[in-house]
C-alpha cells in the first residue's frame, strides 16, 4: 500500500541516497492528514454555523466553566492557547450570534466574565455530539488498539515539544 508521501520520500532518496529522509514520511503524513481532517471538521462546524475557533471558545466555556460564573478572557486564552487578539475577535462574533454573554464581574469591576447563553449551550451540545461522531468516523480505519497506540505516540511527541516551550 503506497501513498503520495511514499513517492516523495522515494524521490528524495534517489536525489540524496546517503541522506536519511525517513522523518519526511512521518511529518509529511501528519501534515497531509491535518489538512484533510481540518476540512472534514470544518464541515461539521459549518452545519452549526460555527467557525473552528468559535467552536473552541464555546467548548472551552462548556467544559471549564464548571461553577457557571463564566471565565475571564485570560482564562479563555490560556485554555484555548491562542492570542488575546484572536479571542477578542471570536468573542465578538459569538456575542453577535447571542451564544455568549460578556458581563462585569461583581467582585472586581475591572474583570469581564464570559458565559454561555442558553442558546450557546444548546448549540455547543449539538455541535459536540456531531463533532465526536465525525472524529470517530475519521479514525474508523484504525482498530481500538491501533488508535490507542497512535494516541500514545502522539502524546509522547507533544509532551516533548510542550516541555521545550
Amino acid at each position: 500500500m503506497e501513498d503520495s508521501v511514499d513517492r516523495i520520500v522515494a524521490q528524495w532518496a534517489q536525489v540524496h541516497p546517503r541522506m536519511d529522509v525517513s522523518p519526511m514520511g512521518v511529518l509529511g503524513r501528519l501534515s497531509r492528514l491535518t489538512r484533510f481532517f481540518e476540512r472534514d471538521l470544518q464541515r461539521v462546524f459549518s452545519e452549526h454555523n460555527l467557525q473552528p475557533g468559535e467552536f473552541d471558545i464555546l467548548a472551552t466555556l462548556r467544559r471549564a466553566d464548571t461553577n457557571g460564573t463564566g471565565l475571564t478572557a485570560g482564562q479563555l486564552t490560556e485554555s484555548a492557547m491562542v492570542t488575546s487578539g484572536a479571542i477578542t475577535n471570536r468573542l465578538d462574533r459569538l456575542l453577535a450570534k447571542d451564544l455568549i454573554t460578556r458581563e462585569t464581574d461583581p467582585h472586581s469591576r475591572r474583570t469581564i466574565r464570559i458565559s454561555l447563553t442558553r442558546q450557546g449551550r444548546e448549540v455547543i451540545d449539538a455541535a459536540l455530539r456531531d463533532h465526536i461522531d465525525n472524529e470517530k468516523r475519521l479514525l474508523s480505519t484504525l482498530t481500538t488498539s491501533q488508535r490507542d497506540q497512535l494516541e500514545s505516540l502522539l502524546r509522547l511527541l507533544l509532551h516533548d515539544r510542550e516541555s521545550r516551550s
